[in-house]
């Protein structure tokens, strides 16, 4: 990876303690502009914590990051306003339609009326929902549910994109569908920060860190780690890497 590209999020050390426990043992990274940055871990790892810390929803115990250049401790605000999420439980509110959903979340993300229509047109098109528009959301298939979710979560062009176990429960075919997405956001610039459980999908991720035990066990490309573990596939490297884990869920 250059060294010259823009940097997205920048994390020196960060460390979430609670009480006794370090759930995040100062880990340090960098993630930059329009890379697809894959977070993997075991449940129990730390990703969620790390993760949540990178968003502005938890203040870090001690160390320093900087996401879209705005710092965790002092400018949270601001980093929401420069930020999408998508949970596994995804953002939509199930008893609105399509258009209502895109509406009310372009309204929370600051957008006009005519931008917020545009937009909400140009979308809806693209995924060829017209038919759908005014249906409610709790009537989609899961992977429709999913793409909509992701959609709205980069509705406002943002920054940066977090997601957390984005294609959980759905077929091959529609993860494929769904990671064409994420490409088409990060040719457009969006810098990408996913989890994800399945290990054919950090094949696709530019790099790959992988947590264990709150700590930081590896960080590179996909060739680099298959490379450094002397193994064939990405699912042998996080064999490798969770079976000495000390932490369970």
């Amino acid at each position: 990876m250059e060294t010259n590209r823009e940097i997205s999020i920048k994390a020196e050390k960060i460390c979430k303690r609670f009480g006794d426990f370090t759930a995040v043992k100062e880990i340090s990274f960098e993630v930059y502009k329009g890379e697809i940055f894959g977070f993997l871990g075991a449940n129990g790892a730390g990703k969620t914590t790390a993760m949540r810390m990178l968003c502005g929803l938890s203040i870090p115990t001690s160390g320093s990051a900087t996401i879209a250049g705005y710092d965790v401790f002092k400018e949270t605000e601001k980093i929401k306003k420069h930020i999408g999420y998508m949970s596994q439980k995804f953002s939509l509110y199930e008893d609105l339609t399509i258009l209502e959903n895109l509406e009310f979340f372009g309204g929370i993300y600051g957008l006009s009326n005519e931008q917020i229509k545009s937009k909400s047109e140009q979308l809806i098109t693209k995924l060829g929902l017209q038919k759908e528009a005014n249906k409610l959301v709790a009537s989609l298939p899961l992977g429709w549910k999913q793409k909509l979710a992701f959609c709205t979560a980069v509705f406002h062009d943002p920054e940066i994109v977090f997601l957390d176990e984005p294609t959980g429960g759905v077929d091959p075919v529609t993860r494929r569908q769904f990671w064409d997405l994420i490409y088409e956001a990060a040719e457009r610039g969006i810098t990408i920060f996913v989890t994800t459980h399945y290990m054919d999908e950090a094949e696709y991720c530019n790099r790959i860190s992988m947590m264990v035990d709150g700590a930081i066990s590896a960080l590179g490309s996909p060739t680099d780690l298959k490379n450094q573990f002397n193994v064939a596939t990405m699912d042998e490297v996080f064999y490798q890497l969770a079976r000495v884990a000390q932490r369970g869920d």
